[in-house]
């Protein structure tokens, strides 16, 4: 897939998710396969103030190339300033979001909101366009509401103004993640568009991942909360993709583990203990899903707070398993 002069080699991206996606998630998911990522997203106005965490957000590792910088906003100028400073952290893309559902920024005109503006849309893209040397992509949504589907529109309107490639999430801003995804309007995008559309929304599986490029066309598919404990998604989709549809079977637990700890243990190298045990009881949750006894390890998870804490916590997984087999 071409965006611009870059090109990603691969059919599977992960998708840029908030208090999710951060480094080592993204280093993970490249270890497994994820042909492109997006780091979470990051404040246009935050990034006027020179805050600290907002660098952190955008800092980018030779472990997880190419990877994009992900910007919100609904100022043209706020937002082309921010896509040059973002420019320190020497991005492959500037992606900007126009599909986040939270309140905190679709409330504030941010995010899924700009759906409502189409021309505004066009003025954000055509000013971070004219601020960077790189391309410009837009992860936008199915439109605000179930009375105002606009993707088709939209995407036209980034297009004309600059955008290299759109991604397209299934959804209305209204419908958050539920129910299932429409993957027609991302066809119908594809079909509008002449730059490349990747689908975004409801894949799960490789197999999943092969439907949504066959129903819609599409140049890739983002991966999402199916990428959440099973960074080894990528893996699968390349394998089904590219080798006749083989399917690679999930790992057994004790590699999932081994996996998980390799994960926690980036998120400790590049946050401190504290703060990544912090944020790690999410991802030992999602990594637990489906096991044996899963509901009383991940309530032990809901509660770490030291690495020491995680070895024991992994030592009694695998005796119990071993115990039950």
């Amino acid at each position: 897939m071409k965006v611009g002069n870059l090109t990603i080699d691969g059919f599977a991206v992960l998708a840029p998710m908030a208090g999710v996606a951060d480094r080592a998630f993204r280093e993970t998911c490249v270890r497994f396969g994820a042909s492109y990522v997006v780091s979470e997203m990051v404040s246009s106005k935050g990034l006027q103030f020179n805050d600290r965490k907002t660098g952190a957000l955008m800092t980018l590792s030779g472990a997880e190339r190419p990877a994009g910088i992900q910007l919100f906003g609904n100022e043209p100028a706020v937002m082309a300033e921010a896509a040059k400073k973002a420019m320190e952290y020497a991005p492959d893309v500037i992606d900007i979001n126009m599909g986040c559902p939270a309140p905190k920024v679709s409330c504030s005109g941010s995010g899924s909101a700009l759906m409502k503006d189409p021309p505004l849309c066009g003025k954000i893209v055509a000013a971070v366009k004219n601020a960077v040397p790189v391309p410009v992509t837009v992860k936008m949504r199915k439109g605000w509401n179930s009375d105002s589907i606009n993707a088709v529109e939209v995407a036209r309107i980034c297009e004309a103004a600059g955008a290299d490639a759109v991604t397209v999430h299934g959804r209305t801003r209204e419908q958050m993640y539920a129910p299932g995804a429409d993957w027609d309007i991302i066809r119908q995008v594809k079909q509008a568009v002449n730059i490349p559309v990747i689908g975004n929304g409801d894949v799960v599986s490789a197999q999943a991942a092969a439907q949504l490029l066959e129903q819609t066309g599409c140049d890739a598919v983002m991966v999402g909360r199916g990428a959440l404990g099973n960074p080894w998604i990528f893996a699968q989709i390349n394998a089904y993709l590219t080798d006749s549809c083989r399917i690679v079977p999930p790992p057994e637990l004790s590699e999932r583990m081994l996996v998980m700890m390799k994960h926690i243990a980036l998120m400790c190298e590049h946050k401190g203990e504290h703060r990544a045990m912090n944020e790690a009881r999410k991802h030992v949750g999602w990594y637990l899903k489906g096991m044996k006894n899963a509901a009383s390890f991940r309530r032990r998870a809901g509660t770490l707070e030291t690495w020491k804490q995680l070895e024991e916590l992994v030592r009694d997984i695998l005796g119990t398993n071993s115990e039950q087999q």
